[in-house]
């Protein structure tokens, strides 16, 4: 695409991370450091910031609450792009993707919510469009994954007629944002049935496939994410189900599961994760895998790839949408070994 003065305006500058102080917010917040990109810590207690060491680290700290319009202006001004790691995000993804609109800046997510996602795709895809900026729901482990492997395996298919994604965790220790999103989250679960947008049937239908080393064979359990909506944006299919592994349903349902611990020199926890997608046309099926560690921590790389080839004006449109949408998701994917292995396999 090409890329206009006011386009290069916004593409240079720091990146604020809204909720930095959270356990996602610290991971994005070194992965900027990392890939020699400046993040501005943003959160609602300059307390917090303060006891996350970010100063210490001479990172730029700004108090702001999402609730509060002027506060999140001066938060983010000067940012080229807005990364919000602050659930739920059903209450917070509309006030600062307004506020990022309002400063003619880059939005992106890490939303799992369905509605979350649905909502910005609804009430910013114009305003988006207008100011040349693009708008990513659901960039992280949780949707925009499922998202570029959805894509990445469907290469020359212009439709499927089943898409099945299935989530293994070998465990699910749950930080305290995602517990309080649980928990706050009583809409229906949505999936493609039938080329149609409906809520998952209940009973959840069941599932059994063997997966690489060290999974082997799963039980799953249809539980979609904010996958859904994103694929549902770009792909044709007359079925769409994700579904979530029955260890890892256990885990994040018990209250006594505790939170994730660090064992490595990066933060990460020791839990591991594989994301196969299989998608189905006529009598022809194409299988991929990614595998790798930690959920949380792994949405870090991926997010800040996306704003670091937003900056770089390596997209290909503009406008509230997919990830597969704006990237080339086989590209996106290889950029992101280490972090993720991915196989595609023939069936």
């Amino acid at each position: 695409m090409t890329t206009s003065q006011a386009d290069i305006t916004r593409t240079s500058g720091p990146v604020a991370v809204i909720g930095a102080n959270g356990h996602t917010g610290h991971f994005v917040v070194a992965e900027l450091l990392r890939r020699g990109l400046k993040p501005i810590a943003i959160g609602r207690s300059s307390a917090r910031l303060a006891e996350a060491g970010f100063s210490e680290r001479g990172i730029e700290c700004r108090e702001a609450a999402v609730e509060d319009d002027t506060a999140l202006d001066q938060a983010i001004a000067g940012a080229a792009a807005v990364i919000n790691c602050a659930g739920p995000f059903m209450d917070t993804a509309d006030a600062v993707v307004r506020a990022a609109l309002r400063a003619g800046i880059h939005y992106l997510d890490v939303t799992a919510e369905q509605p979350s996602v649905q909502a910005t795709f609804e009430r910013h895809e114009t305003a988006a469009r207008d100011a040349g900026v693009v708008v990513i729901p659901a960039m992280g482990f949780y949707g925009g994954l499922a998202d570029l492997l959805v894509a990445t395996v469907m290469g020359e298919w212009d439709h499927a007629d089943a898409i099945e994604i299935h989530v293994a965790l070998d465990s699910w220790l749950p930080t305290k944002g995602t517990r309080i999103t649980g928990e706050k989250n009583t809409a229906k679960r949505l999936a493609i049935s039938g080329g149609q947008m409906k809520p998952v049937h209940q009973p959840p239908a069941e599932k059994v496939s063997v997966l690489p080393a060290p999974f082997g064979r799963q039980t799953f359990v249809e539980l979609p994410f904010s996958e859904v909506p994103l694929i549902a944006r770009h792909v044709r299919t007359k079925e769409l189900h994700a579904f979530l592994s029955t260890t890892a349903l256990r885990d994040v349902r018990d209250p006594s599961t505790p939170a994730p611990q660090p064992v490595d020199e990066t933060g990460r926890s020791a839990q591991h994760f594989a994301v196969e997608v299989i998608i189905t046309q006529g009598d022809m099926r194409r299988r991929i895998i990614a595998q790798g560690q930690d959920i949380y921590a792994v949405t870090a790389p991926i997010i800040c790839e996306a704003v670091q080839r937003i900056l770089s004006g390596d997209i290909r449109d503009t406008g509230a949408k997919p990830p597969a949408v704006i990237f080339n998701a086989a590209s996106f994917l290889r950029a992101l070994d280490p972090h993720l292995s991915i196989e595609t396999l023939e069936m």
